[in-house]
């Protein structure tokens, strides 16, 4: 090869890296780790009014949506912004945890922060909106005892878990499930917000022995009271 095509094909290749799409914001990002992964069923745990489910649809997701939310006013809303889309199913209402039963959730002011666990002062001074209104009683199931109504051996399965404060126990209910699914995001508070919550470290010690490994992580939460980053995403996949 001639040193002129030898040039030619350099400045080809700079402008085709030039064209080439790079991920940079965080929604595309995780568009791209999604497609990359070719996840074709997404398990949204802890679903509130279906934030997730329509962020999904809006990076591209075209794939099944399973979502669970305890709080029946959330749990409302919820199937009336699935209604209309036909790969997007909500489970009955019911918290997701280690082991079956009943639990009581505390419904706060903000419904996205209502918890099955107790707000400590920390999360009083983040989030104003922390106050209780009202409990409510909720059927309590695991994953591992409901993941076969909804998943295959041949889905690519993507788990979403934000539970305030409950990650660990819903992980400790999916032992099973975790050695069927392909990739997983879990909500970590990187300052304990709830009575009892478990560190990020310990949660994502759990995550690294089920074999995934962190292939983003993004912040969520910041608190201008506290001057600190209070939560990050955690998204993972097996190596």
């Amino acid at each position: 090869m001639d040193i002129e095509t030898v040039k030619r094909w350099y400045w080809i290749r700079r402008f085709a890296n030039k064209l080439r799409h790079r991920p940079k914001e965080k929604p595309e990002k995780l568009a791209a780790v999604l497609k990359d992964h070719r996840i074709d069923l997404v398990l949204d745990v802890g679903a509130n009014v279906g934030q997730t489910g329509q962020i999904l649809r809006e990076i591209g997701y075209r794939g099944r949506i399973v979502s669970f939310e305890p709080l029946p006013s959330a749990h409302e809303k919820l199937e009336e912004r699935a209604r209309d889309d036909s790969k997007w199913t909500v489970a009955p209402r019911t918290a997701i945890g280690d082991e079956p039963g009943t639990a009581i959730i505390h419904e706060s002011e903000a419904s996205d922060v209502s918890s099955l666990m107790d707000a400590n002062a920390d999360m009083y001074k983040a989030f104003k909106r922390t106050n209780v209104v009202g409990d409510v009683e909720t059927p309590v199931n695991t994953l591992d005892a409901i993941y076969d109504s909804y998943a295959t051996d041949k889905d690519r399965v993507y788990l979403k878990v934000d539970t305030q404060g409950f990650e660990k126990k819903v992980l400790l209910g999916a032992q099973e499930t975790l050695s069927k699914i392909t990739g997983l995001q879990v909500e970590l508070s990187l300052l304990p917000l709830y009575d009892g919550e478990p560190s990020y470290l310990e949660v994502l010690e759990m995550i690294h022995a089920a074999g995934f490994v962190p292939f983003m992580m993004t912040e969520t939460n910041f608190s201008a009271d506290l001057r600190r980053q209070l939560q990050i995403d955690a998204v993972c996949f097996r190596p």
